[in-house]
């Protein structure tokens, strides 16, 4: 069966106190050079009569951000990311909204078929899930090195019927399940088609979307960076800032180094991590605090792959009438708390590189369950 259960459960319903919990668990984020491209459906027995959940609702996620989004209600196909409205075909929402209309009529009747076979009736809740995707490493050169696939369904909050690792066989893990398996594997090719779709049709998806995606973002919204020096508690020191805001994809090397010796904790630098800024963007600071007397260089050093951005700030530049109406304004957002940031000096260096446009293909639909 399915062991990893956090793929699952985007709306459940409690028994105590009779109460629907609304839950977004979107897949597990993976290594750095990992990607991974979702599509995840939801289908509800009845109308919950609350605002946000509906009886059919779907989404495409590219690795953990939402591309995509259809629900019964408005059922239209819909971009949920600026850069997905010019990098798909003119038809594609189009033929995607028609897609999904289907494949919300296919979970009404399926939910139905299972209800019956398991002598159940709509005087509560039934969920039915399915989840198909394929994740990625990225290899030097950019080529995509196919990780694995997933083909499952979810019924109730429990395993139903999943496609195996190698994407050959069905896994059923009850005797309802066993009635679609044995459905599915005498009149539709699970070995041929899921797994050409898996480890092809997929990856193409994966590798076009990845590819538009981050390069729209980097035409449109390239990193600042910033080299900041502020007045310490101690009259005799002052802290270095390294300060880097409006990043999307979150993999960044930040560097502060002292005469080319970078530093460490050890040496006493204190890094906020990534933390968002609240417009789908992140943002990372590190400082340290050094004597005022120190003549050593101090540089900061940004890297980051996405955006191609690689830059070196030295302190103690001075800095211009823009740089400090833009850092006037400027907050670090650590955990719980607003640090507001009084600069010194700064420097911005964002190179924006060029954008390609990549044709992409569609989705396809879903047997349905045993009858």
């Amino acid at each position: 069966s399915i062991k990893d259960k956090r793929w699952w459960c985007i709306w459940c319903f409690s028994p105590v106190g009779n109460k629907y919990i609304s839950l977004y668990v979107f897949p597990p984020v993976g290594l750095s050079e990992n990607h991974s491209l979702t599509y995840i459906y939801t289908g509800l027995s009845k109308p919950v009569g609350l605002p946000g959940i509906h009886e059919f609702t779907a989404m495409g996620l590219l690795d953990d951000k939402m591309i995509d989004y259809f629900d019964s209600e408005n059922q239209a196909k819909i971009p949920k990311q600026e850069w997905m409205k010019t990098c798909v075909p003119e038809n594609y929402w189009k033929e995607g909204t028609q897609s999904r209309k289907n494949k919300l009529q296919w979970f009404k009747e399926s939910i139905n078929i299972l209800m019956q076979q398991m002598g159940q009736n709509d005087s509560v809740l039934h969920v039915l899930q399915w989840m198909v995707g394929c994740e990625v490493e990225m290899q030097p050169g950019g080529k995509l090195k196919f990780l694995q696939g997933f083909w499952k369904y979810n019924y109730d909050g429990d395993d139903f019927l999943y496609l195996d690792n190698k994407g050959q066989e069905w896994g059923a893990v009850n005797y309802v399940a066993e009635l679609t398996k044995r459905k599915w594997d005498h009149y539709w090719n699970a070995k041929g088609y899921t797994k050409n779709y898996l480890e092809n049709t997929c990856i193409d998806w994966l590798s076009n979307l990845l590819n538009c995606g981050q390069q729209q973002l980097r035409n449109t919204s390239a990193p600042e960076v910033y080299a900041i020096k502020k007045e310490a508690k101690v009259k005799t020191n002052i802290t270095l800032i390294c300060l880097v805001t409006g990043f999307y994809q979150k993999d960044i090397i930040m560097r502060i180094k002292r005469n080319e010796y970078i530093l460490t904790e050890k040496d006493g630098l204190i890094s906020s991590g990534v933390v968002p800024n609240g417009d789908e963007t992140s943002q990372r600071s590190d400082h340290v605090e050094v004597l005022k007397s120190n003549l050593s260089l101090y540089t900061c050093e940004v890297i980051h792959e996405a955006s191609q951005l690689n830059v070196k700030v030295i302190w103690g530049h001075r800095m211009t009438d823009k740089m400090k109406a833009l850092l006037s304004f400027l907050f670090i957002t650590v955990d719980r708390y607003n640090v507001c940031i009084t600069p010194a000096a700064a420097i911005i260096l964002s190179p924006l590189p060029s954008l390609v446009n990549k044709t992409l293909r569609y989705v396809v639909g879903t047997p349905p369950l045993s009858n």
